[in-house]
């Protein structure tokens, strides 16, 4: 298996137009094929920059990224696009497009970038609550990185998932790794990345950090209840004392 993935883009653009209150806006569509010299194809379609669906070649079928919030159904918006026949095509010219970018470049250098990577929560940290750490990679190319978990030293593999790459617009890529823990006090977690671009692996370090309860505002509000009925103690003695003095 070589190191050294060859990445090329077929890019086929149309223009969608929308009307809103008689408001002409325009939107840009496009469809990528990428093609590697490990004999791998991936394609995708982009609406404004952000995928909307990925062909898995293994199923024969389109997968919709789009959020449901976002649309319920994108397939009925996208059906003009979104033709499996195209990205047949696509995949059958990947291996001379391969055959021919690899005999051309090959006394060029490889170009490698680095990765980027940071390490966070999903949710809010609360103790013993189940929760999800996210290892974010980015800006890495070529497209192939290895991501490990440790817990306190230790690897870890349970629970641990890895995202397929997605394309940046500058040519390079990102892909989310995720470990599902439950958090407790005193463990130290980590994400390790390594790829070709970096000397030694890139290794980030996350602890929980859990927020601690107050109990400031119900002590004041104790004393300063407290206080009042003393207050109105004293009041009742006094008008008391005072009465019996009169008397």
């Amino acid at each position: 298996i070589l190191e050294i993935e060859t990445k090329i883009f077929f890019y086929f653009i149309s223009k969608l137009s929308s009307s809103p209150l008689c408001v002409s806006v325009a939107h840009e569509v496009v469809f990528v094929v990428a093609c590697f010299d490990n004999g791998q194809t991936e394609a995708q379609i982009e609406f404004d920059a952000q995928e909307i669906l990925y062909v898995d070649f293994e199923r024969q079928e389109f997968v919709y990224t789009v959020p449901k919030f976002v649309m319920l159904d994108p397939s009925k918006m996208f059906v003009d696009i979104s033709d499996y026949d195209d990205a047949k095509r696509g995949k059958r010219l990947c291996s001379a497009v391969v055959t021919y970018c690899t005999a051309a470049e090959k006394n060029l250098p490889e170009e490698k970038d680095p990765p980027e990577s940071i390490l966070y929560p999903a949710e809010d940290v609360q103790l013993g609550v189940e929760n999800k750490l996210i290892c974010f990679v980015n800006h890495f190319y070529p497209p192939s990185i290895n991501v490990s978990w440790t817990k306190n030293g230790d690897p870890v593999s349970e629970g641990v998932s890895l995202s397929r790459y997605f394309p940046n617009s500058d040519g390079t890529f990102h892909q989310f790794s995720t470990l599902t823990f439950t958090p407790s006090e005193g463990d130290v977690y980590s994400c390790t990345v390594e790829h070709s671009a970096l000397e030694t692996p890139k290794t980030s370090i996350w602890e929980p950090e859990f927020r601690r309860q107050s109990h400031g505002p119900d002590v004041c509000c104790a004393v300063g209840l407290t206080l009042g009925l003393l207050g109105v103690a004293a009041g009742t003695f006094l008008i008391s004392l005072h009465f019996c003095s009169q008397m």
